[in-house]
């Protein structure tokens, strides 16, 4: 009985150390947003998505994203426009999957899913049926240090993110 004892130690000992205290320590980083890697939104993200009637692939090696403290995510991936006409392909670059209400340039965006695009200084959200909703200014940063085709970085003030497709970010922030 006593080896059956210490074998049960053993093992609530373990599930303590490798279940309960990681995710004790989860919840005490809870409250931080973390800025993910293309690996971590990548794993979040369908290797397909539809827009405007399609199926397009997900381009997951080009994927961005942010972690909010409450558990919320905001994800954006590149996608693989081939066989949209090229009024589409024009305006069409990704795909952006929110779960709460972001701020673009005084421009307000509810959680839900969306197509996206950089074009000529201008952040271009649409509805998966390709009805535009918003233009947003974006701003060239020739400083930026590794671009990457897409990148979700943090701002200059606390709450504040940049989305940038190589060089060109737009500015946003998590509604309140």
């Amino acid at each position: 009985m006593k080896r059956f004892r210490t074998s049960l130690f053993l093992c609530f000992a373990a599930f303590l150390t490798f279940f309960a205290f990681p995710g004790l320590a989860a919840a005490q980083a809870a409250g931080s947003d973390s800025v993910l890697t293309a690996q971590a939104a990548g794993k979040l993200l369908p290797d397909a998505v539809f827009y405007a009637g399609k199926s397009a692939n997900t381009q997951l090696r080009n994927a961005t994203g942010i972690h909010f403290g409450d558990g919320a995510y905001t994800l954006a991936v590149l996608v693989d426009t081939s066989g949209y006409s090229t009024a589409v392909q024009e305006k069409y670059q990704g795909y952006l999957l929110t779960e709460t209400t972001l701020q673009f340039g005084g421009h307000s965006l509810p959680a839900g899913a969306y197509g996206f695009g950089f074009v000529k200084g201008q952040f271009l959200v649409m509805d998966i049926g390709n009805h535009d909703i918003f233009q947003a200014g974006t701003t060239h940063d020739a400083n930026l240090h590794l671009p990457r085709p897409l990148q979700v970085l943090s701002g200059s003030s606390g709450g504040e993110y940049r989305l940038c497709s190589g060089r060109d970010c737009v500015t946003f922030t998590r509604a309140h």
